[in-house]
């Protein structure tokens, strides 16, 4: 019987799943939080700041893409 691979998490899997839970902290559902988390394009700074500043999760997404 063969072993199952072993999955190691890279230093962009770790980036990535800090970014995902700021982004849910700051109110951004799941789904959202994972999209732009995933997105190294968009500045997690500036799309906390969205929510802060009264957008929706929706519209904010709409804004950084």
């Amino acid at each position: 019987m063969a072993a199952a691979p072993v999955y190691e998490e890279t230093e962009l899997d770790r980036i990535e799943s800090w970014r995902m839970a700021a982004l849910e902290r700051a109110g951004y559902p799941g789904e959202l939080a994972e999209q732009l988390a995933r997105r190294h394009d968009v500045d997690l700074h500036t799309a906390i700041q969205l929510l802060e500043r009264g957008c929706s999760p929706e519209l904010a997404l709409r804004i950084l893409s």
